[in-house]
């Protein structure tokens, strides 16, 4: 057996450290200097050995002070909770950390008219060319961006309506949709995990090795037409994901799904 790498001894017995406690979030690792002379070997490779746990997303460098170990902040990311009821003049952004986190959240909004992807056009049944109105949102607690959530909608529904202000709707946009006569009653909540795109990186100014829940909510109306396409980008390093679930006694029918997802 091949002996174990001196950079990869160095991630681990930092990550040990880490878990155990002795490095709790926060606190700096020891220096390049202390680790060099700890494992009698080089800069390169001690800082081979710190580039690990950077690309694992379990410390950062802040140069020049050092390298520390990432706190992690989450916020509890709870999809199903927007069907709940809210005040009156509040966002359901603004309403949800309220109410499980208790930070300053905010929101930098941005309305375009745009060719959707091929998912949004599959999932909202689009014909060839049609386009979508598109609700861009960064949003962000205590200044400090958390998460992607854009939403996209037929253009022909929702033109010259509340839903293209691009600021906070008070009394919500889908409260727009439902005075339009599409009220979202049920939606279908789809994760895909991967790796952000450097577009996405930058948006949420993501360090490296910090891997992204891609969330495709797609809500239907009481007809089962599907209205609105709302894609989140939640970073792994940030969130927590929870779900309810109980025993539906009703046994109703779901939506049919018209891109043939399982």
């Amino acid at each position: 057996m091949k002996p174990t790498p001196v950079y990869q001894r160095i991630a681990d017995d930092l990550r040990q450290a880490v878990a155990d406690g002795t490095y709790p979030p926060g606190s700096k690792l020891p220096t390049e200097n202390v680790l060099t002379e700890r494992y009698e070997t080089s800069r390169a490779t001690v800082r081979q050995g710190l580039g690990v746990l950077v690309n694992e997303g379990l410390v950062e460098p802040r140069r020049p002070q050092g390298y520390f170990v990432i706190e992690h902040k989450r916020l509890v990311y709870r999809p199903q909770a927007e069907f709940r009821r809210r005040p009156p003049a509040v966002d359901i952004f603004t309403n949800l950390v309220a109410e499980y986190d208790g930070r300053a959240p905010s929101q930098d909004i941005e309305v375009s008219i745009v060719e959707p992807t091929q998912m949004v056009r599959d999932r909202l049944g689009l014909e060839a060319g049609e386009l979508v109105a598109a609700r861009r949102r960064v949003r962000k607690l205590d200044g400090t961006a958390y998460n992607l959530n854009d939403s996209h909608v037929r253009l022909s529904l929702v033109q010259g309506t509340d839903w293209m202000t691009p600021a906070d709707v008070a009394r919500g946009t889908n409260a727009v949709l439902a005075e339009l006569g599409h009220e979202i009653v049920y939606a279908l909540h789809e994760f895909y995990l991967r790796m952000p795109s450097p577009q996405e990186a930058q948006r949420l100014n993501l360090g490296a090795g910090v891997p992204i829940a891609e969330h495709y909510a797609t809500g239907f109306d009481a007809d089962e037409t599907p209205i609105q396409v709302t894609v989140s980008i939640v970073p792994g390093d940030r969130h927590v994901i929870v779900f309810d679930s109980y025993r539906d006694r009703e046994n109703s029918d779901q939506p049919r799904i018209p891109w043939g997802a399982p």
